[in-house]
């Protein structure tokens, strides 16, 4: 079964803090090709999206209807609705998960 992916608008901001952070850390291409691969993580959920696992984070407070999978360093959190998936964030695995949601929420 193939399945669509959707990225909920928050990603898009997401996916330009990622892009402004490596850009003024590294190089230009760098920063193309790592949103590149990115894309391309996102994109393998359309097959075996149950391969993700539920965030530990979220698990402790019972909240189990998010997964995540990984590239490099980031965390790709996405909901599993029938044949679709929402990818709700892409966040810096470096960083602690509950304050990145909390400054979400507050977003």
């Amino acid at each position: 079964m193939r399945f669509s992916v959707y990225l909920i608008e928050d990603v898009e901001k997401d996916l330009f803090d990622v892009y402004r952070y490596v850009a003024q850390n590294d190089s230009i291409e760098h920063t193309d090709n790592l949103l590149d691969k990115l894309e391309k993580k996102i994109l393998s959920l359309e097959t075996m999206p149950q391969r993700g696992h539920v965030p530990l984070e979220l698990e402790r407070i019972g909240v189990v209807e998010y997964r995540e999978i990984f590239y490099k360093p980031y965390r790709i959190i996405y909901q599993i609705i029938e044949s679709r998936i929402y990818v709700h964030c892409i966040l810096d695995g470096r960083r602690d998960l509950q304050d990145l949601l909390q400054q979400r929420i507050l977003r």
